[in-house]
């Protein structure tokens, strides 16, 4: 027999969603089964799974140490990695933001090294107190872009960002450099269809088929062969604004999937940059955000120094012939 009472992390909650998360490795099918036979009771009594949790509310398994040992999660990798974790701009009992590195993963990957959610998550096992939810990352960026990232402590975390990424009304905001002038404001809409085996998107116009993507970008500073943007992006999809902005003759800097090469190289000898600058540096949030501490609040990090240096070296004669040679 195991007992649990639920925290306040895990309140609002459906049974049936914590039991699966306890008994991770078992089937939906052996939940409901073991929920319709009293072998999981919520408060002494026979429970559907459909049931909305409060905190201090008991559920008990009625199974043997083997069946539980079997079909249960287990305890993850002891190993203290709170050491690596990216400078805090804002922590609450729910939530918490970071400021990822370039070069970071945001999420484990096959065989991949370790990732900002495995950080955040030791970072917290100490003061977490939930069974049956597991802390995660809310927005992804990809492994070579830099920025803010939403970490979910608490269920009632997690719910609240995913409600309001979903209804796009947390703002979020990108700096970037690209090739070429950019000296008026852009609003590009259009679609984007993926390519799994390359991992790389293409761009397509709106009546095409594909996902529908949006994007704003408003120049911030601007030389003869580079230009920094800041990005509102409005629609979140894989490479969204990279390939948005190389679709138009204005590929990021540092981008091998979407960019110039032999521009790119010549940034990478020069700067050591050997990926995109891109930088997700601001998020806002709507006035009625279920998280107080943030409600109607902006978090902002500075840009990356490389972002200054790149836009000051603009007079060097082999990057500006390679730059003219690109947009010719």
């Amino acid at each position: 027999m195991k007992e649990y009472t639920v925290s306040e992390n895990d309140a609002g909650r459906r049974l049936d969603k914590y039991v699966m998360n306890i008994l991770k490795k078992a089937p939906s099918s052996f939940a409901y089964k073991m929920l319709r036979k009293k072998n999981i009771v919520l408060n002494g009594k026979k429970a559907g799974g459909g049931e909305l949790l409060s905190a201090g509310d008991t559920v008990v398994f009625y199974l043997s140490d083997e069946t539980f040992s079997k079909f249960s999660s287990g305890e993850e990798s002891a190993e203290d990695l709170s050491h690596l974790l990216p400078p805090i701009l804002y922590e609450d009992d729910d939530v918490l933001i970071v400021n990822k590195p370039a070069g970071m993963l945001s999420q484990k990957s096959e065989g991949g090294s370790i990732s900002l959610n495995e950080i955040c998550r030791s970072y917290v096992k100490s003061s977490e107190a939930s069974d049956a939810f597991t802390p995660s990352i809310c927005n992804r960026l990809d492994r070579n872009t830099a920025g803010l990232v939403i970490f979910a402590k608490t269920y009632r975390g997690a719910k609240i960002t995913a409600e309001a990424l979903r209804a796009r009304t947390i703002g979020k905001f990108y700096e970037c450099v690209v090739a070429g002038t950019v000296s008026d404001q852009m609003h590009l809409s259009g679609t984007l269809s993926k390519n799994s085996a390359n991992n790389t998107v293409s761009v397509g116009k709106a009546e095409d088929e594909g996902s529908y993507i949006e994007t704003d970008f408003m120049p911030v500073e601007t030389n003869k062969n580079l230009s920094r943007l800041c990005v509102h992006l409005i629609t979140g999809k894989t490479h969204q604004i990279r390939a948005h902005l190389a679709s138009v003759g204005h590929p990021v800097i540092g981008d091998y999937k979407y960019g110039d090469r032999k521009v790119n190289d010549i940034y990478k000898r020069e700067f050591g940059i050997s990926s995109q600058l891109l930088v997700c540096n601001r998020l806002s949030f709507p006035e009625d955000f279920g998280i107080k501490g943030l409600a109607g609040a902006e978090c902002e990090t500075d840009i990356p120094d490389d972002f200054k240096k790149v836009m000051q070296w603009h007079g060097h004669q082999e990057g500006s012939a390679a730059l003219r040679s690109r947009n010719s």
